[in-house]
């Protein structure tokens, strides 16, 4: 049996190509014994994965690749295999898609005490070190990411490469940055495309069937991490598919939780705990008007889609200003989470009572197209318009594109 899981391993290995590399290789520190990364499926957590051991300058004998969703690591437990590998010179142990094998984080703990052995293990992005049963915080260096940046669509569309920048730095100079950008390439040449298409790096894969592999990918999401992770019954999936339905043709101003609920025919309790599971799937973005941390008790200000595609893939005609919300949202939460400060990270992007947003309890935003006034957070210091449909931008009205270039 460890023979055919080690062909397997050098099968996916030997089978990815290094052609693009996303940015999480310049985030992980990989001179950590063990290492977690997280993120929602379809992002290219595996391929980031087979792409290091590829590179990694050692003999197959001593790297090894299991994916949980392998139906033969199912039979045996990860910890024996670990010890098998370790005796067989092994070194450095990568598992795929680790929160769909019972009782992980104590194998993980065991193996980390007393094998030596460097792991480096993927999951949902549900998968929080607050949910672990055993004590992996003070062991497991966690990294969370996300899917495309326009920038990053734009490097693997146009093979070319594009720098990235600080939100102090774009809202500062931005002006002068989206001049020099704009004198390589068109933005708005490609800006819709990403919006509808370029968010999961399989678009470059199967482009004709796109959006249905994005719904793909959410029903697994939903009906398999989400459902094994919090327990939930398989008669209650419905419910939760239901109010992703429900919230796509939703405006994010127009939220009502007891509506809400009423019309999934649920409690309110229930209806938070809900929306909670979505959150950790990476399916919504949840925002407040003060920091929460982790109350999932605790009333939304807006809740979003968590990337555009999800919204062309669940919606017919999604809104154009919904659009460019969760555009902004999703690019900002994706930036705030190389912080490496995953404490109160979500909070990091609030709602806000004057504009649509505040990020880092200091820039407020205002979202619109390219005549939106400063009406609204006229009074407001740090204050900013962000508008669709200008390549550039004057003072303080920044252009959306540009938020696309922060990871």
């Amino acid at each position: 049996m460890y023979e055919q899981i080690k062909q397997f391993s050098i099968k996916a290995i030997e089978s990815v190509n290094l052609n693009y590399k996303r940015y999480f290789f310049k985030e992980v520190s990989f001179n950590q014994k063990l290492i977690g990364i997280t993120g929602d499926r379809g992002i290219g957590k595996t391929t980031f994965l087979l792409q290091y051991l590829k590179e990694l300058d050692l003999p197959h004998s001593k790297k090894l690749y299991i994916s949980a969703e392998y139906l033969l690591i199912s039979t045996i437990l990860l910890l024996d295999l670990a010890e098998d590998f370790e005796k067989h010179g092994g070194e450095v142990l990568v598992i795929d898609e680790i929160h769909q094998i019972p009782d992980f984080e104590k194998h993980l703990k065991a193996i980390y005490d007393i094998l030596d052995l460097k792991v480096i293990f993927s999951g949902s992005s549900a998968i929080k070190l607050q949910h672990a049963k055993a004590d992996l915080s003070r062991r497991a260096l966690m990294y969370q990411f996300g899917g495309l940046s326009f920038r990053e669509f734009l490097e693997l569309k146009l093979n070319k490469e594009f720098e990235t920048f600080e939100i102090e730095d774009i809202l500062k100079d931005h002006t002068d940055i989206a001049i020099e950008i704009t004198r390589q390439i068109k933005p708005f040449e490609h800006f819709k495309e990403y919006l509808k298409y370029g968010y999961y790096p399989f678009y470059f894969d199967t482009k004709n069937d796109y959006l249905q592999r994005v719904n793909e990918t959410i029903n697994t999401t939903i009906e398999h991490d989400l459902a094994y992770i919090f327990n939930i019954e398989p008669k209650y999936i419905i419910k939760l598919k239901q109010l992703v339905a429900l919230i796509c043709s939703s405006k994010p101003y127009e939220l009502n939780i007891s509506k809400l609920a009423q019309k999934i025919e649920i409690n309110r309790n229930t209806l938070y705990q809900y929306l909670y599971y979505l959150k950790r799937g990476k399916v919504f973005n949840i925002l407040h008007h003060q920091a929460k941390g982790d109350n999932i008790f605790a009333k939304p200000a807006k809740i979003y889609l968590a990337n555009t595609n999800l919204a062309y893939a669940y919606c017919s005609n999604p809104e154009t200003g919904t659009i460019r919300e969760i555009f902004f949202a999703n690019q900002i939460q994706n930036y705030l989470l190389l912080s490496k400060n995953l404490s109160f990270l979500d909070d990091k992007l609030l709602a806000s009572k004057k504009g649509d947003f505040l990020v880092k309890n200091k820039y407020t935003f205002e979202i619109g197209g390219k005549n939106k006034s400063f009406r609204q957070i006229a009074d407001m210091p740090n204050s900013f318009v962000v508008a669709d449909d200008i390549e550039v931008g004057v003072g303080n009205k920044v252009p959306l594109w540009l938020f696309g270039f922060l990871y």
